[in-house]
């Protein structure tokens, strides 16, 4: 979802177990660095042994929540997720701190479930039932324009495969700007 350089600083929203960490860790190598970000103790205590048994040494899972990440401004190059911002009852307040984090040009690149415009919140709520992380699904141009409202550029969700009727996986990337050189 988000091509990692050697060297790089990637932050994984709601990292659970940690495995997205640790493959992140393998791929910005010894020079980069993988966070991890939680809010429940159980996960970060399987992430830390995740940790330790791959060995890992350019990890660290901090506990906290999506709204609030407790990292300094622009201290990450890569923001990704698997399904969880749709999971927040304050998604403006996720993507503003995703934009926070990040350094100019930094990037975003999360799964999530998204649904298509013409799925209205009750519907989306109907259908969570089925599929998990579908009622607080948002709509591809809801998604794009909360990118956009949090001085996201180049925004784009790609959908990926049905999770439900009106409802799809999907890629979504954007990127926080860098400062035009005068």
């Amino acid at each position: 979802m988000a091509d990692l350089n050697p060297g790089e600083r990637v932050l994984d929203l709601g990292s659970g177990g940690g495995i997205d960490v640790l493959l992140s860790a393998r791929r910005v190598g010894p020079e980069g660095r993988a966070y991890g970000l939680d809010m429940t103790l159980e996960m970060l205590a399987l992430a830390e042994a995740n940790k330790i048994k791959a060995g890992a040494t350019n990890v660290e899972f901090l506990r906290g929540q999506i709204e609030d990440i407790p990292l300094p401004d622009a201290s990450i190059d890569v923001i990704i997720s698997n399904c969880v911002i749709n999971l927040s009852t304050d998604k403006p307040a996720v993507l503003a701190e995703m934009f926070r984090v990040l350094v100019p040009g930094g990037r975003v690149g999360v799964s999530d479930v998204v649904a298509e415009d013409d799925v209205t919140p009750a519907q989306r709520a109907e259908r969570g039932s089925y599929v998990g992380c579908i009622a607080g699904a948002l709509s591809q141009s809801e998604y794009l324009a909360g990118l956009t409202a949090a001085g996201f550029v180049n925004p784009t969700v790609e959908f990926t495969h049905e999770a439900a009727p009106g409802l799809h996986g999907a890629i979504v990337r954007a990127e926080k700007p860098t400062p035009l050189k005068s």
